[in-house]
């Protein structure tokens, strides 16, 4: 190993933690703000709140953490043999998958059809509900697969050192 794989791991796990603590927060606290707000003042929210992630600090650690962990996954690749190499390719495959791709795949087409909807269209009500119940969970499979992968990371790194 060398002092590059492991600043790699290292900082790709402070990106996996802080990214689980965001959804953490998002979850416990502001989706139970937003739920107990009046329909059209909890979508509005929401809408300014996704439009305003991706013009904060929010993207970059996102996508960033997963270059990261992609990193450390393709370097791991000539590394077998070692337990600290399992280790670390189970957290970057957590944070990719359980992150990244649930990310891409539920959350994001949830917030565009968020985005979408007019303030007159009469499912609002029902379309609120649901998108607050399907994002919530999909939102914990971000917060657990976050922290797990913190947990994996971390776990290879002192493993190395």
């Amino acid at each position: 190993m060398n002092e590059l794989d492991d600043s790699l791991r290292f900082v790709a796990a402070l990106g996996c933690g802080l990214m689980a603590g965001v959804f953490f927060a998002f979850s416990t606290l502001v989706m139970k703000a937003l739920g107990r707000l009046p329909t059209e003042d909890g979508i509005a929210a929401m809408q300014a709140i996704n439009v305003g992630a991706l013009k904060s600090w929010f993207l970059p650690v996102f996508m960033g953490t997963a270059l990261l962990c992609l990193l450390v996954l393709v370097g791991s690749f000539g590394q077998w043999g070692m337990t600290s190499t399992y280790w670390s390719m189970a957290g970057a495959a957590l944070y990719l998958g359980g992150t990244f791709l649930v990310t891409v795949i539920f959350n994001v087409p949830l917030n565009d059809a968020l985005a979408g909807l007019t303030s007159s269209a009469p499912e609002r009500t029902t379309f609120w509900a649901n998108y607050q119940a399907s994002w919530n969970f999909w939102n914990y499979v971000r917060t657990m697969s976050s922290l797990a992968g913190l947990g994996f990371l971390m776990m290879g790194f002192w493993r190395w050192t």
